[in-house]
């Protein structure tokens, strides 16, 4: 499957990535590794997850996804074919979000433990932390690159003004710069990243990978009703979905896939990997079939006219 090169780094992806936001969470131990074979059996190399991956669930501590992963690549002995993305600055009990120095230095020792690694590809900012200057954030991500514990640096959930304000900062204090974006984006939510964050990172050559790549699900079409909502554990954060729009968006989705004997699913997925400033999507699986599904988006050809359907569809 041919790669693409991930912003200014030398990470080489397939065009779709494998969320791990669901290991330890939806999909238990067994499940998350028969999800991973089948992703990389299917050519697909970059696994995301974060420090904080599954703390909201009851009884969890937060690592559980990072844990699973882990075990996983050492029972395979695939960590040198496998492009790895976690996150820090999510709370882990400290009560804030948080990209101090300190507790980026500790964290990363934590996640490398957890990832049984020596060293993780890309390690991003989770959420931005207002009470922390950038200088300090990466002056913490250049010592870790300096000590060979990761090799690039980006950011998750930033704006426009946050991302420049890095870069600017990174400039000016010959600092590593934020080379990767992750920012929620799918056919119903556009306005977050288009407009002004996706004109920065195209002007930058700062790589996108985008989460929530199918609308917590509702891109898959299983979601049409009120009924429908309880068929996952994810379903009520749907509701919301349900209104003209979203159902304009499941019609050219359902049609566009129609003709490609395509799932509405790898349409949507499709769509974004065809999208002009999105290097790669990022979707979660919870069953191997699911796994098999994310690895035929990444490489389903739509056409123009399939991409200007689904551009009216999803229009504000």
């Amino acid at each position: 499957m041919q790669k693409r090169t991930l912003g200014g780094t030398d990470l080489a992806i397939a065009p779709l990535l494998l969320g791990g936001n669901v290991f330890g969470w939806t999909a238990d131990e067994q499940t998350s590794f028969a999800i991973l074979d089948r992703f990389v059996e299917g050519g697909l190399n970059a696994v995301d997850t974060a420090n904080a991956y599954s703390r909201w669930v009851p009884g969890h501590q937060g690592g559980e996804s990072e844990a699973i992963i882990g075990k996983w690549m050492k029972a395979r002995g695939n960590r040198d074919r496998i492009v790895l993305i976690t996150k820090v600055g999510s709370d882990m009990g400290q009560g804030r979000k948080d990209l101090s120095a300190a507790h980026i230095e500790q964290a990363v020792e934590d996640s490398l433990r957890r990832l049984r690694t020596d060293v993780i590809d890309l390690y991003l900012s989770h959420w931005p932390d207002p009470t922390v200057p950038h200088e300090e954030t990466l002056g913490a991500y250049q010592r870790l690159i300096e000590k060979g514990k990761i090799r690039w640096c980006g950011a998750s959930n930033f704006d426009a003004a946050q991302l420049r304000d890095a870069l600017d900062v990174a400039r000016a204090k010959g600092l590593p710069r934020y080379e990767v974006l992750q920012p929620g984006y799918n056919l119903y939510d556009r306005s977050e990243f288009d407009g002004p964050l996706r004109d920065l990172c195209m002007a930058e050559n700062v790589g996108v990978i985008t989460y929530y790549g199918l609308a917590k699900g509702f891109l898959s079409g299983k979601y049409r009703s009120e009924a429908d909502l309880g068929k996952s554990p994810r379903g009520g954060g749907i509701r919301d979905y349900l209104n003209p729009r979203g159902m304009r968006i499941l019609a050219a989705l359902d049609g566009v896939a129609q003709r490609h004997a395509a799932r509405p699913a790898e349409v949507a997925l499709a769509w974004q990997v065809a999208r002009p400033g999105v290097t790669a999507p990022i979707a979660s699986a919870t069953t191997a079939d699911q796994a098999d599904s994310l690895v035929r988006a990444a490489s389903l050809q739509l056409s123009g006219d399939d991409v200007a359907e689904l551009d009216k569809a999803s229009a504000a």
